[in-house]
């Protein structure tokens, strides 16, 4: 590629999951659907945990967190995607591309961390119950979710910054509905050989770390589950952690189908269509999840429900 094919660029186009303009409608009516579905879902949760004294413990107090980060994830990508289906554009700015990317990153690690700090938090109360209040004491609690923003930012900071260091071509078509970061590379007219150095490094480092600290937990967890002599201390043990273990399945199962579809797959829109699963599905499923296998998040839920009523 020619210097002279290289020029200061404005903006992206992100081509969606369907340029068939009867299909549209539809999609708009779906996504939306599903974004307001996550958006009251988590609001739900917190609101039911932040007004029940009785949920104001570490295993809340990571999930009213998660429930925010879930609704942060989902406002990154989806209310562009229906501003410009409803625009009939596909444009989205260089400095509104970068800073998509960058919010993205950003919380698509945070899941990743704490999902791995809820699953310590099972860990110690399963595993060691009669230390749970000392070891998770509120300052820990707080230590923890800051150091997965800490290292959630720098993450996303590192890979935004590497990729403003590139220079991109005149035709820059997006095809995906986010600026998703791979896609980006992929537009770029400059040597992308560490940039993609840098993904593979992180995605071991800070993706695969969180993940072994799961597999570990829950290792030791399914150890004292089995050590319990009675059929009920088994299932009401296997309860405190059954939600938060549907949801580490849901979450890696769909990120690891979006790789293998993009590593397989020649057709970029098929994904686009994978990555609709853990950016939209995953986290207006969590709720559900949470509420529906959980007894007193029930009943909080249906107090706060009530007293607006």
């Amino acid at each position: 590629m020619n210097v002279d094919n290289k020029t200061q660029i404005s903006e992206f186009l992100l081509l969606g999951l369907s340029e068939d303009p009867e299909l549209q409608p539809l999609i708009f009516g779906l996504f939306l659907f599903m974004y307001l579905v996550t958006v009251v879902g988590n609001l739900l949760i917190i609101l039911a945990i932040l007004s029940n004294p009785q949920l104001h413990t570490p295993m809340y107090f990571f999930l009213s967190n998660l429930s925010l980060v879930d609704i942060c994830f989902t406002s990154t990508t989806v209310p562009k995607m229906l501003v410009n289906i409803q625009m009939q554009s596909q444009a989205i700015s260089y400095a509104g591309c970068i800073t998509q990317m960058f919010f993205f990153i950003l919380f698509v690690g945070l899941d990743d961390f704490l999902l791995a700090v809820m699953a310590y938090d099972r860990f110690v109360a399963i595993c060691h119950p009669l230390h749970y209040m000392v070891t998770m004491n509120p300052q820990l609690c707080v230590q923890l979710v800051l150091a997965s923003w800490i290292l959630s930012v720098l993450q996303a900071m590192l890979h935004s910054s590497m990729v403003l260091q590139l220079s991109f071509c005149i035709y820059l078509e997006i095809p995906h509905f986010f600026c998703e970061l791979s896609q980006v590379l992929r537009s770029a007219c400059s040597d992308i050989f560490i940039n993609d150095l840098m993904i593979y490094f992180t995605s071991v480092l800070l993706g695969g770390g969180p993940l072994a600290g799961i597999l570990f937990s829950y290792s030791k967890i399914i150890s004292a589950i089995r050590a319990i002599s009675s059929a009920q201390g088994k299932n009401k043990a296997f309860s405190t952690c059954a939600s938060h273990l549907s949801v580490v399945s849901l979450f890696y199962c769909t990120g690891i189908g979006v790789y293998l579809s993009s590593a397989i797959s020649q057709n970029p829109h098929s994904t686009a269509m994978a990555s609709v699963m853990y950016t939209v599905v995953t986290p207006m499923l969590n709720p559900f999840i949470y509420s529906l296998r959980n007894t007193d998040m029930k009943r909080a839920l249906k107090r706060s429900l009530g007293r607006r009523s």
